[in-house]
């Protein structure tokens, strides 16, 4: 009879019992990863696997098959290795620490430890071992010129690069890829019976077939060209494969949209609201086609009744199935310039779950009660079917708004004392902000302009009108009571977390702003309000640029988390995300147990943890953003290269010990001036002050200091801009430099 293979478990490594304890897996006993490491920790010395093994009574070739699985998987978790003689050790026995390595462009890299301990510095011939992301098993051998702890890499235990995408070269016959990751800094040699179709300066993407080690270049093979560097939308193919977005849908996914209805049917409306009648409309940008919420307001006496219908994704997508596990990698739709590369299918989200103007669409509805001073009063969730009434900008709504006289058409006459009183409920709600103490920093975004070859034509700042606000404001009021809701049910889901400053830097905060005669209230646990008032404070100031700034980094990241730690930066006791399903996969999550909560039951992910869920779309988020960028600063170096030798004004947005950052008006583009180009003198960083001060001259660069600078250089492989200096704006407080080099002495 045929040996059934082990079952696996997440971690890939055999399901199987324990003695002691006891856990059946069909009809396999082996003993559990406590029983092993007690095992080796009670002999004190390196053990065969096979000794072990005889131990603990490990019998029959299905055990046997088993318990190898199992040292297999704790060896790539990090809690064994086996040693040159084939010894089975226990890591934490061996001084060594497991993490993962973190490349850098230079060469050398980190390794980040598993249990948080301090960085070990790996040294350019030690990172010849492993790739940027492999996770490795390393020993601390001292420390380095600059101080740090300084490490060998024993042994790696995970390779995590599978391909790597790049630019081919050709050097005196021999033809290697630069990966456009530059954490992976190695040459990767490819061989002459693998390059394809490919030519020297193209881009394709390589399968790695051998690994680095100390004696050995990395193998690739070309597996697809994706063309050459400068070709249209390049940049986007090359963030795509650099940061893994996952950017083509599985044949299953697409079998199972293809076949989904295109209308609403008789069916679907089982159970649910009818809001065809309600004017809901939906207002977005210019060039949106996911219409994920529409919004309706009256009058009730003095209070207002705010109707958020956004569209019910989880009536289609339902969890475990193919669109859903697609939708739970990707975690995000991404929105590059002129590309978007969806959460779901186009089927879904550009058609049966927008919601469009003139057809039937299904939706969740939150239907809040505002009172004339903002609180929230009541509101109820549930299903309906809704049928919108316009598809509106944010243009074309301020300038209803703004100027009601241009209401001509049917269209605009109908929907127009609905936005007055969306508009009206508006100001009540932001009023409601601010005495709630909500920080409200001041930002500048802008939109690149393309010509018809797809490159940058002008970069020009984004008109953000009150349109946009009411929405967020009827947005933020949604998810605000879909997060009490969820908490008043006792219903675990994922919370939209932002805490508050760390202790460290708080303290940093605190001596920035005493070197300007500032303080922040709140002691040692500030409230959102204290920054508030402290914003409103220096807001005719000539340094707001810097202060907003630091106030700003002072603050952490927000995340996705089933613990409500509330959210500081918007002063709300909980938050969560609950009005974008089509584009994110947390309020899809949010939806399911909304609905599992009206319906009597309880909503549990299928295959995950609600902690692994908001630690993944805490990642894909991050991904994503850190995608878009890489995009936007090549777009930007592609456009700044017919400027080299043009002079801008800026502001300084980072200060470094290796130099200045300088964002330039306008533009939103970002250079470096390094610390050669500061003058005839040693400047010295100052990271509590966030400047750059000269020995000598006393002169002093400081974070948010208006600057003149001309271009020098554009790297477009690095994607980096050099500036040097053309003099300094005029609107520079030339005191700053002063209250650098006081506070300094003292």
């Amino acid at each position: 009879m045929s040996k059934k293979p082990p079952v696996e478990n997440r971690a890939g490594e055999p399901r199987a019992v324990t003695r002691r304890p006891g856990r059946r897996v069909r009809d396999i006993d082996i003993p559990s990863r406590e029983q092993i490491l007690d095992y080796l920790r009670e002999q004190g010395v390196p053990t065969l696997a096979e000794e072990v093994a005889r131990a603990l009574r490990v019998r029959g070739d299905a055990e046997r098959e088993a318990f190898l699985g199992r040292l297999a998987a704790m060896e790539r978790e990090g809690q064994l290795m086996t040693n040159r003689k084939g010894q089975l050790c226990v890591v934490a026995k061996l001084d060594l620490v497991t993490g993962t390595v973190q490349g850098h462009p230079d060469g050398f890299g980190f390794l980040v430890p598993d249990d948080g301990s301090a960085d070990l510095f790996l040294s350019p011939k030690e990172m010849h071992k492993a790739l940027h992301g492999d996770r490795v098993t390393a020993r601390q051998i001292g420390v380095d010129k600059r101080g740090r702890p300084e490490g060998v890499i024993v042994d790696v235990l995970e390779r995590v690069n599978r391909e790597v995408v790049g630019r081919v070269y050709e050097d005196h016959g021999i033809w290697y890829l630069v990966a456009e990751n530059k954490r992976i800094s190695q040459d990767i040699l490819i061989p002459p019976d693998m390059r394809g179709n490919s030519k020297p300066g193209q881009v394709v993407v390589a399968d790695l077939i051998e690994q680095p080690s100390v004696h050995r270049e990395a193998l690739a093979k070309v597996a697809h060209v994706l063309g050459n560097y400068t070709d249209p939308g390049m940049e986007i193919e090359i963030a795509l494969r650099k940061h893994d977005l996952p950017h083509q849908f599985s044949a299953v996914a697409k079998r199972q949209a293809t076949r989904l209805p295109k209308t609403v049917q008789d069916a679907d409306r089982k159970d649910r609201t009818d809001l065809t009648k309600l004017p809901l409309v939906t207002i977005d940008g210019e060039t949106a086609k996911d219409f994920d919420d529409a919004v309706f307001c009256e009058r009730a006496g003095k209070d207002y009744r705010l109707v958020v219908a956004i569209a019910d994704v989880s009536h289609y997508v339902r969890d475990g199935d193919a669109l859903d596990r697609e939708a739970r990698d990707r975690g995000t739709s991404v929105y590059f310039p002129r590309r978007v590369i969806p959460m779901l299918p186009e089927e879904l989200s550009n058609e049966l779950c927008s919601l469009k103007p003139a057809v039937d669409r299904l939706c969740m509805v939150c239907d809040m009660a505002v009172s004339a001073q903002g609180d929230i009063k009541s509101y109820r969730f549930y299903p309906a079917v809704m049928h919108s009434r316009a598809r509106l900008t944010y243009t074309q709504v301020w300038d209803l708004l703004s100027q009601p006289k241009t209401a001509k058409s049917a269209e605009a006459k109908t929907v127009l004392p609905h936005l007055e009183n969306i508009h009206a409920l508006y100001k009540v709600l932001a009023a409601a902000r601010a005495r709630r103490g909500a920080i409200d920093f001041e930002t500048v975004e802008l939109e690149l302009k393309f010509d018809e070859r797809g490159k940058i034509e002008s970069i020009v700042p984004v008109v953000r009108n009150e349109a946009h606000k009411l929405i967020e404001e009827c947005m933020l009021a949604a998810n605000v009571c879909a997060a009490e809701y969820l908490l008043k049910q006792k219903h675990p889901a994922l919370y939209r977390v932002h805490e508050g400053p760390t202790p460290e830097k708080l303290k940093a905060l605190k001596e920035f702003l005493a070197a300007s005669a500032l303080s922040l209230g709140g002691g040692e646990h500030p409230t959102p309000g204290d920054y508030a008032q402290l914003l409103t404070k220096i807001k005719g100031r000539p340094d707001f640029n810097l202060l907003q700034t630091v106030l700003l980094r002072s603050l952490q990241q927000a995340v996705y988390s089933p613990e409500n730690e509330g959210h500081f930066g918007l002063g709300y006791d909980a938050y969560t995300h609950f009005t974008s399903p089509i584009r994110r996969y947390p309020d899809l999550l949010v939806h399911r147990a909304i609905k599992a909560c009206l319906a009597g039951t309880r909503y549990q992910p299928g295959g995950t943890g609600w902690a692994d869920l908001g630690v993944h779309g805490s990642l894909t988020e991050r991904r994503a953003d850190d995608a878009t960028r890489d995009v936007e600063n090549w777009l930007k170096c592609f456009y700044m290269q017919d400027r080299v030798g043009e002079t801008f004004d800026g502001t300084i947005s980072g200060v470094t010990h290796f130099g200045l950052f300088v964002t330039l008006d306008g533009l939103n583009v970002d250079g470096l001036v390094h610390v050669t180009e500061l003058g005839n003198d040693y400047f010295h960083f100052d990271a509590v002050h966030h400047a750059m001060n000269g020995e000598r001259s006393g002169q002093s660069y400081r974070l948010a200091d208006r600057i003149k600078v001309k271009v020098a250089r554009v790297d477009l492989e690095a994607t980096k801009i050099d500036f040097v200096l053309a003099g300094v704006s005029a609107s520079r407080s030339p005191s700053a430099s002063k209250k650098t080099r006081q506070g300094k002495s003292r």
